[in-house]
């Protein structure tokens, strides 16, 4: 029984981390964007030049905001949901149906991530320099991991919802069947 206790314990702790460092990178990344706009704007007003890296580093720093806020948004399962069939399904289908959400979205997200890695391997091979002679495919790594780690979250949310244990989103909190 203290063995399961520690894995427990040891997985929420490994979960933690892993969320608090998802927090700090968006947190980073954005702080970040905002010091090289503002940089940029006065280096355009104030001695009508700018320096050339920070325009692409900002358009990839939007992909990898963009991915982080995805990555937490599936952390708490608030993503965007097109959610018209549990208005008008009874309250015994809501599970089933979300389940079906649940493999839509780890199928599609796993899917997006595969295709998203061979992108991004393509990258590698054209070797082509975006910024300061930093590769392409260095500054959009996070597509295919912010994918995966979705996909891998909406699949142990199915699994968990195949054996009745999943936590319940916050627009279906009426008890399941």
């Amino acid at each position: 029984m203290n063995t399961e206790k520690n894995k427990h314990t040891w997985l929420e702790g490994s979960l933690g981390i892993f969320h608090w460092l998802e927090d700090a990178i968006i947190v980073l990344v954005l702080l970040g964007m905002v010091a090289l706009a503002v940089v940029q704007i006065v280096m355009r007003n104030l001695a009508d030049t700018s320096f050339v890296w920070i325009d692409p580093l900002l358009q990839n720093a939007v992909l990898w905001i963009a991915m982080l806020g995805a990555m937490i948004a599936s952390r708490n399962d608030s993503h965007i949901r097109i959610d018209i069939l549990s208005e008008y399904l009874p309250p015994q289908w809501h599970r089933f149906l979300m389940l079906l959400v649940d493999i839509f979205t780890a199928v599609a997200t796993l899917g997006m991530a595969y295709f998203s890695y061979l992108a991004l391997m393509e990258e590698r091979a054209f070797n082509t320099s975006v910024v300061a002679g930093v590769q392409a495919w260095k500054l959009q790594v996070l597509l295919p991991l912010g994918f995966a780690v979705i996909g891998l979250r909406y699949t142990v949310l199915f699994l968990l919802g195949l054996v009745n244990k999943r936590p319940l989103h916050k627009s279906h909190q009426e008890v399941l069947p």
